[in-house]
């Protein structure tokens, strides 16, 4: 059958902890939808959660990784809409991964048929995740020596089309980038 989040994603007796990363959700309930099951959702579709009970639920202690919803406040001079503060455990989320931490926390959780409208207003990110992005291998002092350019802004820019030129029409684009004074070229994301 069906899950009832409420009995295990909607703790308001929980106390976050200095390592939770807590975020703040913005949400508006289907007619009929009490605001605890629907922030209990956003919850669960946020970790740990689904729809229905699997064998593999006990294969694993999901409450060490759950989310929690611990509160909902009415948004002031708002009809049925909610403030819904949900705490996620650090063990969720892969270290220095601000994509694997997003795509869990908001990645899968807006398309609630228990909600008419949802969306993400703040997140906290603690001190302790923090610390596991190690940063760029270096600063712009060993930039700057690579192109010897010194006393101005490094100018760039994004190659476009993003998909689709031939690498003799990319590197033409690159080519004419920098005779033209730019001093470096980066490709879309999107190019593998």
């Amino acid at each position: 059958g069906v899950k009832d989040y409420r009995l295990t994603y909607y703790t308001p007796q929980y106390e976050t902890k200095d390592t939770d990363i807590l975020a703040a959700f913005r949400m508006t309930p289907q007619p009929g939808v009490p605001a605890e099951e629907a922030g209990a959702a956003v919850a669960a579709e946020s970790s740990t959660g689904t729809w229905t009970t699997v064998w593999t639920d006990g294969l694993t202690s999901l409450d060490r990784y759950k989310g929690r919803c611990y509160d909902i406040e009415p948004v002031a001079g708002e009809e049925n809409q909610y403030i819904a503060y949900v705490a996620y455990p650090l063990d969720l989320f892969e270290e220095g991964s601000v994509t694997n931490m997003l795509t869990s926390i908001v990645g899968n959780v807006f398309g609630f048929k228990a909600l008419r409208a949802l969306r993400l207003e703040d997140l906290r990110i603690p001190p302790a995740y923090s610390k596991t992005f190690i940063g760029p291998p270096h600063g712009i002092q060993v930039e700057r020596d690579k192109l010897n350019k010194y006393g101005r802004p490094l100018l760039g820019c994004t190659i476009k089309p993003k998909l689709g030129l031939s690498a003799k029409n990319y590197g033409r684009a690159v080519y004419e980038c920098l005779r033209g004074g730019l001093d470096f070229t980066k490709d879309d994301e999107n190019v593998n």
